[in-house]
């Protein structure tokens, strides 16, 4: 098998940041048994650790998620090793290129019909209304009058956010027409859609389907605040929710959710709301592994490694997902940086002494500068993931970390 891996994440052999530890492509694709080759962009080119000798051809561009520079890329490939067999490309910004890609080149795998319906945020929900789950009401942006009319019928707070975003980009909150008119005409409308502001706590699941639409694991998660705040400058980070009944209504939730929108061989990142009346309402799906702390603080508690089994599957191997052990608890905490321009670091103090629970703190050191702008896997003001085995524990230790960490920085 010819596989074409499309990488844009980086690795660290500083001993210190743990991102992307777990995307280990040199050990999950066997590179003697397949033919493998790589499209990468700068950092991207960072993260693929293979002996050169086995990496069948590798080619970087500036801009992997260029689907121009893809295709080329992806056709030096295949003129310099033979067909492609299989583009797999991880990211979530990635996912709608490598489609478009393999529907131009007539490459097998996910087309950008079976792709929307975990990247295009009216398509996914369109569908779990039709399949009659709860949804909050919604309408693709077709016009300034439309979105206008849409809020007036909905009534305020509303939500913009892009079709195909991730990480809560541009994403706003507004909170009357004046407001909304205000801010329609600077968007580009054709990718946005507008939906009712929904009062409740947000969870999220992470999880692994088979290609029978099966929910083979599921990790569900409480938020603590959530990501649009976290754009605003609030601390962002989630627990672990143990057994409980509304832990198996999620897990229902969840299943049908998945089966509904037909996704297969692929891990998930689901968010929903409860709503104070105990009700489940759908937010979004994506079809990759969630973002932040996440699959380091599942790959820690469960032993699974969703990147793995992923990458095993998508290359032929038959990897199953092992069974959840006990019931253990968790969490994660990314403190974000200052958003008032770049800052030097002055006090960063560890957080390791004052809670137990914590398993790994990623600190900026004294004297770092620290750039405006980044997604959770950023180097923020503090980064935190926490062990334990009761999660009223573990979102007591949350708390106290955001309410005592010592950060001081000073303008550049």
């Amino acid at each position: 098998m010819h596989i074409v891996i499309v990488n844009r994440w980086p690795r660290f052999d500083d001993g210190v940041r743990w991102d992307n530890e777990l995307t280990r492509y040199e050990e999950f694709i066997d590179h003697d048994a397949h033919r493998v080759s790589y499209v990468v962009d700068g950092p991207g080119a960072r993260g693929v650790l293979v002996d050169p000798s086995r990496i069948a051809h590798l080619v970087q561009v500036e801009d992997v998620n260029n689907v121009e520079s893809l295709r080329t890329a992806v056709l030096e490939v295949t003129a310099k090793v033979g067909p492609v067999d299989q583009l797999i490309a991880l990211s979530e910004f990635t996912l709608e290129i490598a489609a478009r890609v393999r529907e131009e080149l007539g490459l097998p795998g996910p087309d950008t019909a079976e792709v929307a319906v975990y990247r295009d945020k009216v398509r996914m929900k369109e569908l779990l209304a039709e399949a009659g789950m709860r949804v909050p009401r919604f309408a693709a942006c077709v016009s300034t009058e439309q979105a206008l009319a849409f809020a007036e019928s909905c009534g305020f707070p509303v939500i913009l956010k892009p079709v195909d975003g991730a990480a809560s980009i541009g994403v706003h909150r507004v909170e009357d027409a004046s407001a909304l008119a205000e801010l329609l005409p600077t968007l580009d409308l054709a990718r946005y859609e507008i939906e009712e502001f929904v009062t409740g706590e947000i969870f999220h699941v992470d999880g692994y389907a088979d290609e029978g639409s099966g929910v083979v694991f599921q990790v569900a998660s409480r938020y603590v605040n959530d990501c649009l705040a976290f754009g605003a400058g609030a601390p962002l980070g989630s627990v672990v929710v143990q057994r409980s009944d509304l832990r198996d209504r999620i897990e229902a939730f969840t299943q049908q959710c998945v089966s509904s929108l037909g996704m297969r061989i692929t891990p998930f990142h689901l968010e929903l709301f409860v709503t104070p009346d105990g009700d489940l309402v759908f937010l979004e799906i994506g079809g990759r592994v969630g973002g932040s702390e996440v699959p380091h603080l599942l790959n820690r508690v469960f032993g699974v490694n969703l990147y793995e089994v992923w990458l095993r599957n998508l290359s032929g191997e038959s990897m199953s997902v092992p069974a959840k052990q006990g019931d253990p608890s968790g969490g994660w905490l990314v403190l974000p940086k200052p958003s008032t321009g770049a800052v030097r670091v002055v006090t960063a103090r560890s957080m390791r002494d004052r809670v137990p629970s914590v398993w790994r703190e990623l600190l900026p050191g004294v004297g770092e500068v620290l750039e405006p702008g980044g997604a959770y896997d950023a180097l923020h003001s503090g980064r935190f993931i926490l062990l334990g085995d009761d999660e009223k524990t573990v979102e007591s230790d949350i708390h106290h970390i955001i309410e005592n960490y010592e950060f001081e920085v000073a303008a550049v």
